[in-house]
C-alpha cells in the first residue's frame, strides 16, 4: 500500500506543479502581449480588463478576476459539486496572483513589448494557449467562463463549447463601449480594430488548447511481425513498460502461420519501441500508425457521461371483468 500512496501523491505534486507551470504561461503571455495592447479577450481576464480600462487602472485585472470567480463558484457551489469548486479554487488563486504580479511589471513599462499589435497578439495567444492546454491534461482550472458552462451544462442541454463562446463573444464585443474621448466614428474606427484583435485572440487560444489537449491524448500503434515475436514481446513489457497483445494470423502466400505483435503507446515511446524490435530483428515487418486516443488501464481515462436509463412505461391492470 505504501508504494502507490507515495506514487499517487508524485503524481498529485506533479500535476499541481505543471498546472502552476501552466498559469505561469497564460499570465505572461496575457500580461505581456495581450493587455499592452488594450485588446479585450474572452475569459474572466476579459471581464478583468474591461473594469481596468474602465477605470482607468484603478482596479487591476487580478483583483477584478479573482472576485468574479469567487462569486461564480458561490453560485456554482450546490450545482457543480465540492470538487470541481476546491480544484478551481486553487487555478483562480494562482492565476490572480500571478496576473497581479506580471501586470504590475509590464503595465508599469509604460509600452508594450511588441510594438507590433498583429505579432503581439498571437504570440500572446500562443503563450495562454499553451498555458490553458497544459492545465486541462493536468486536471486543472483557473475559472472563469469554465464555471458558467458548468453550471449550464447541469441545468440544460446547450453545450459547454457553445456557451463558453457566446459568453466570450460578448464579453470582447462589450469593449466597443469602454470610455472613449471622441465622436461616434472615430470611437469605431478605433475600437472595431480591436475588438477584431479580441475575437482572433480568443479562437487562437481555444484552437492551441485544443492541440496541446490531442497531442497528449495522441498514441501510436504497431502490429508487429517477426520469427523473434517472444524476445520482442517480453522486452517491450520489461523495458517499454508497455502491455503486447498476441494474435495469431497465417500468411496467405506462403500459407505459414504467424503471430502479430499489437502494441500501443505514447507517441513519444514509438522510437523506444522501434529501437526495441530492430535490436532483435531487423527483417521484422512494421505498421505504425497514429491513433487519436486510447482509454484504459496505463493510458487515458474515459470520461462519458451516461444517460440515464429511462423508465420503463407501466403495463395498464387488466379491467375486472364486471
Amino acid at each position: 500500500m505504501a508504494p502507490q500512496k507515495n506514487n499517487t501523491l508524485m503524481t498529485g505534486l506533479k500535476d499541481y506543479m505543471l498546472i502552476i507551470v501552466g498559469l505561469m504561461f497564460y499570465a505572461v503571455g496575457f500580461t505581456a502581449f495581450i493587455l499592452p495592447h488594450k485588446i479585450v479577450i474572452g475569459g474572466l481576464s476579459g471581464v478583468g480588463t474591461l473594469v481596468y480600462f474602465g477605470t482607468n487602472g484603478l482596479i487591476p485585472v487580478a483583483v477584478t478576476q479573482y472576485a468574479a470567480n469567487l462569486i461564480l463558484l458561490g453560485f456554482a457551489f450546490k450545482i457543480v459539486g465540492k470538487t470541481f469548486v476546491t480544484r478551481t479554487i486553487f487555478g483562480a488563486t494562482v492565476i490572480s496572483l500571478a496576473i497581479g504580479v506580471f501586470e504590475n511589471i509590464f503595465m508599469g513599462l509604460g509600452h508594450p513589448i511588441i510594438p507590433d499589435t498583429s505579432m503581439s497578439a498571437i504570440l500572446g495567444a500562443i503563450c495562454c494557449g499553451v498555458g490553458v492546454g497544459t492545465v486541462f491534461i493536468h486536471n486543472g482550472s483557473s475559472g472563469g467562463t469554465d464555471i458558467v458552462a458548468a453550471m449550464v451544462s447541469k441545468l440544460s442541454n446547450v453545450s459547454i463549447g457553445r456557451t463558453m463562446i457566446y459568453t466570450d463573444m460578448l464579453i470582447v464585443l462589450s469593449s466597443f463601449f469602454l470610455p472613449f474621448e471622441g465622436t461616434l466614428q472615430e470611437r469605431i474606427d478605433v475600437r472595431v480594430p480591436l475588438i477584431v484583435y479580441g475575437l482572433v485572440v480568443t479562437f487562437i487560444i481555444a484552437y492551441v488548447t485544443d492541440m496541446i489537449i490531442n497531442t497528449n491524448r495522441q498514441a501510436t500503434q504497431f502490429v508487429i511481425f517477426s520469427s523473434k515475436w517472444a524476445e520482442i514481446a517480453d522486452r517491450v513489457n520489461r523495458e517499454a513498460q508497455r502491455g503486447v497483445t498476441v494474435l495469431d494470423g497465417m500468411g496467405w502466400y506462403s500459407k505459414h502461420e504467424v503471430k502479430i505483435l499489437m502494441v500501443w503507446c505514447r507517441k513519444i515511446e514509438s522510437v523506444t519501441i522501434f529501437r526495441i524490435v530492430k535490436s532483435i530483428d531487423e527483417d521484422a515487418f512494421i505498421t505504425q500508425a497514429n491513433v487519436n486516443g486510447v482509454y484504459g488501464k496505463g493510458f487515458d481515462t474515459m470520461k462519458v457521461k451516461m444517460k440515464k436509463p429511462k423508465p420503463k412505461p407501466q403495463e395498464p391492470h387488466d379491467q375486472p371483468q364486471s
